[in-house]
């Protein structure tokens, strides 16, 4: 005779956490495909948006639907946003989730979810989340665009999940207007800022540099590189991990986990590098951190804002630079020495050639007023009083 599977309430219980508001966790025990049950837990929110237990146990009405999904007594699904956005934490944001989302996003997803989406919409029952009242919403919060369709993208993801276990039947904030372009256009070198700024550097911050500029690899990519990631003799770097904020995880997408060549150059400077470096075996971080005794790599807003920003001001570079302005660049010099858009895709890694003609691709200044003082040419030429051909002097 089987045992009866009995239907859980679950409990809420508050918790500290070293930094940030406390927050409430919701307890329960799930059975496994052999009997054997395990402790689970997930957290509901935080105690400023769930003051009291009541509070949290209601928004945790969504997480008793995994609780109870082996009895016949189960509930409907949620009601309110902040129901469906415990669920969703379980499912896509838990540690355990199958690794759906890479720890960078999940960490993005919680502050606009704690920031922004719980406190304005959690009380709202899923029907009352209207396209105008979030459009009006998002112009009303002062973000670049970007954070603005970001958010509103997060949004859209939490109806879909609801989609996906039948809560809903649509998806309001498919009709929310929100654009996503850029207010200001990114920084990129000069060819001749570059080569200033690689005379400048110390060993360590050149080789960072010239590895970014010349590769187009994301930060997190480049710092996550070991020794036994570069080969020397094919020339390439595997390029199989990310770092952010010292939490290892996968690369950004399967394009990103493509061999990168290295050119001799480079390699070059790499060994120097290595020469130099107290952590220089194959299992070793490429820019290992001496502070950490070796066992995590540097901090790259450290590295940025102490070594490398105030070289880059003090020779006359008053851009703003940040370790993307080098993948930009790379991008941007391929481009402008005619390489195939298909070439330029696969140096960069992208998913897609549309990301690298609309994102990573500009052209330089010098090349813009090379191509604007041709067309003059063509109007001005020959049209002189005296019938020679001219082109007038730029006055001093």
């Amino acid at each position: 005779m089987s045992r009866r599977t009995r239907y859980q309430q679950g409990s809420v219980q508050r918790e500290k956490r070293r930094s940030g508001p406390d927050v409430w966790v919701f307890r329960w025990w799930e059975s496994g495909f052999d009997g054997t049950s395990r402790h689970r837990k997930a957290i509901v929110g935080t105690v400023q948006v769930l003051p009291t237990e009541a509070m949290a146990l209601k928004a945790a009405r969504a997480l008793r639907i995994d609780a109870n999904k082996q009895t016949p007594q189960v509930d409907s699904g949620p009601s309110t946003i902040a129901e469906l956005i415990a669920h969703y934490r379980l499912k896509e944001l838990a540690v355990e989730s199958r690794g759906r989302k890479a720890f960078s996003t999940r960490a993005g997803y919680e502050c606009y979810l704690e920031k922004w989406i719980l406190p304005r919409w959690g009380s709202f029952r899923l029907e009352q989340v209207k396209p105008v009242a979030m459009e009006e919403w998002l112009d009303s919060i002062k973000r670049a665009r970007a954070t603005r369709a970001k958010i509103r993208n997060l949004m859209s993801a939490l109806f879909h999940h609801a989609m996906r276990y039948e809560w809903v039947d649509t998806n309001p904030i498919k009709l929310v207007r929100q654009s996503a372009k850029r207010e200001r256009v990114p920084d990129v070198l000069e060819l001749s800022e570059i080569q200033l700024l690689l005379s400048k550097l110390e060993v360590r911050e050149r080789t960072l540099v010239l590895l970014d500029a010349a590769t187009g690899l994301r930060v997190s990519e480049l710092l996550a590189l070991r020794w036994d990631d570069v080969d020397f003799k094919a020339l390439e770097l595997s390029v199989t991990r990310s770092i952010w904020h010292q939490v290892v995880g996968e690369c950004k997408t399967e394009a990103s986990a493509k061999p990168v060549p290295l050119d001799s150059y480079m390699a070059e400077d790499l060994l120097r590098w290595r020469r130099t470096s107290p952590y220089p075996m194959q299992g070793d971080w490429v820019f290992a951190s001496p502070s950490m005794q070796g066992k995590q790599p540097y901090w790259p807003d450290n590295l940025m804002k102490r070594y490398i920003k105030p070289v880059a001001r003090a020779n006359g570079i008053h851009k703003k630079i940040g370790w993307h302005t080098f993948r930009h660049t790379f991008g941007t010099l391929l481009k402008d020495n005619g390489e195939d858009v298909k070439t330029v895709q696969e140096l960069l890694r992208h998913a897609n050639s549309r990301i690298t003609l609309d994102v990573y691709t500009q052209a330089v200044n010098s090349t813009k007023r090379a191509a604007q003082s041709k067309v003059v040419k063509m109007m001005v030429r020959g049209v002189g009083k005296t019938g020679v051909e001219t082109y007038p002097q730029v006055v001093q």
